[in-house]
């Protein structure tokens, strides 16, 4: 590729959302630069060039912003309105920031609601073409049953009464993509979600018939419920998620139209999403 070629930068370039974005831009040609903090670690498709770097330190970015047409941020960092400022001075003109399904609850003392409104605030005021996306909980979110799936056939997890219509992180990727490379995008607020909802014992049994295993679902308790969250995570993100599914202030069961209104077609399915993954689970 000419090196006066617009190129696209991607946070999060190795995780569930970045790394279907740099997939899908490189798919499609571009010029891609994946943000990553460890070059060496990073196992990136062909056409994607490892930028190193930290948006925790907004300098960072200087030596990967030259010909940079369009950035794909994660929200939450500690100084938004920095990375922005970042982004436009380089010249950047558009920015896809991912958020989250909260903010439209709205409640600026929910540490998680919080951080997503401060990263939506910060694009909204960075003067560049922007576009924010806010999906409902993730179908790779799956994955964190691996540990207990290669010990046994049983799931014990969380929150098993609550419905939510998860998404496949590559639908939230396509439609950042279309964003990122598209003009009629500047000012939307995208609300994405998969085709239906289902509970955890939904998803458990699907993953079953797609491995060939009888699997089953177990429901942690409250008390159990809180132990796991108080051993992984800071207090006030405890009370946030408290505050989600038992004190029921956000609804993740909706389905949305957006995705197939910017890509054209339906979201996939979680049968989809999990044969796509099996090998992910043996």
């Amino acid at each position: 590729m000419s090196s006066d070629e617009s190129a696209y930068l991607v946070a999060g370039a190795t995780g569930n959302v970045g790394a279907e974005v740099v997939r899908a831009l490189a798919a499609q040609g571009l010029r891609v630069k994946a943000l990553v903090r460890d070059a060496g670690r990073a196992k990136l498709p062909d056409g994607a060039e490892a930028a190193v770097g930290d948006l925790d330190r907004p300098e960072s970015l200087e030596p990967w912003l030259g010909g940079v047409e369009g950035v794909f941020l994660l929200p939450g960092f500690a100084d938004m309105p920095g990375v922005y400022a970042r982004l436009r001075n380089a010249g950047v003109e558009r920015v896809v920031q991912l958020s989250g399904s909260s903010t439209e609850v709205g409640n600026p003392e929910n540490a998680v609601t919080a951080m997503m409104i401060g990263s939506e605030a910060a694009a909204r005021e960075s003067g560049l073409r922007w576009t924010v996306l806010r999906p409902n909980g993730f179908m790779s979110n799956a994955l964190r049953w691996l540990p207990q799936l290669r010990k046994g056939d049983v799931v014990r997890a969380p929150w098993g009464d609550i419905p939510v219509a998860c998404i496949d992180a590559a639908d939230i990727a396509a439609v950042a993509v279309a964003a990122l490379t598209g003009d009629a995008h500047h000012g939307q607020v995208y609300r994405l979600s998969g085709p239906r909802a289902m509970v955890p014992a939904e998803q458990v049994a699907v993953l079953g018939e797609v491995l060939g295993r009888p699997l089953r679902f177990e429901g942690l308790t409250l008390e159990e419920t809180r132990a796991e969250l108080e051993a992984t995570m800071p207090e006030k993100y405890v009370r946030a998620f408290w505050e989600f599914y038992v004190e029921g202030t956000l609804d993740e069961s909706v389905v949305y139209a957006d995705v197939e209104r910017v890509t054209g077609r339906p979201p996939r399915t979680f049968e989809e999403w999990a044969q796509a993954h099996s090998g992910d689970f043996t």
